[in-house]
């Protein structure tokens, strides 16, 4: 359906009631607040979230401000070197800045 001048010769044109209302300044004011309530549960959850992009790298959201992103190899790779890195974090602690450390 067109609405207006733009409408086509054998369209019908929508009356104001077949028209989505706007929602009012208070529908919107309460859904930011949900949204944001939603945001915040989600980033003191704690959850890691996996996503395939566009390009075919897998993104892991929740470790810091921005995804982490490798291609399959990568991963395969460097999870391959878990034991390794386990090490190496542990023979490095002390030099390392702990998140309690702030």
């Amino acid at each position: 359906m067109a609405v207006g001048r733009f409408a086509a010769a054998n369209a019908p044109i929508l009356t104001s009631e077949e028209i989505m209302a706007e929602p009012t300044y208070e529908e919107l004011k309460a859904k930011l607040s949900q949204l944001e309530k939603e945001v915040e549960t989600k980033k003191r959850s704690g959850d890691l979230i996996f996503k395939v992009g566009e390009k075919g790298g897998v993104s892991v959201y929740g470790l810091g401000r921005f995804p982490v992103t490798l291609y399959y190899e990568q991963w395969n790779r460097l999870l391959g070197a878990a034991s390794e890195i386990k090490a190496f974090l542990e023979e490095n602690k002390a030099k390392l800045k702990l998140k309690d450390q702030g």
